[in-house]
């Protein structure tokens, strides 16, 4: 189950979670570095780098959920912090924790 600290303004999921929100239509944004994200990355995900999210969160779909995924975790925190400032609720917003390497790790399939 998601799980969402007060302090935060979005909620920390999971690699199975993310494989359910995905399959339920969420979208996946990559907020790794453009050499990074062709190393492999999650299918379908877009590529917004860390640094350019709040700039760009016209980009970011209005409907459904949003996940953001990096490395392991941290810059995704970031961007979800930067797309709650762009006007974002917290219900829409999940990180998934751990980034690519779970994603991997857990023996899912990345695209390059």
């Amino acid at each position: 189950m998601p799980t969402k600290d007060a302090q935060e303004p979005f909620y920390r999921i999971t690699v199975e979670e993310a494989k359910q929100m995905l399959e339920d239509g969420a979208h996946i944004v990559d907020v790794r570095e453009p050499h990074e994200y062709q190393d492999g990355h999650v299918p379908g995900a877009s590529l917004i780098p860390v640094n350019s999210v709040f700039d760009r969160r016209e980009e970011l779909p209005k409907e459904g959920k949003l996940i953001f995924v990096c490395a392991v975790g941290q810059r995704s925190a970031l961007a979800c912090e930067m797309a709650a400032a762009g006007g974002f609720a917290a219900d829409v917003l999940h990180n998934l924790e751990g980034g690519t390497e779970a994603w991997i790790k857990a023996g899912e399939p990345v695209e390059q």
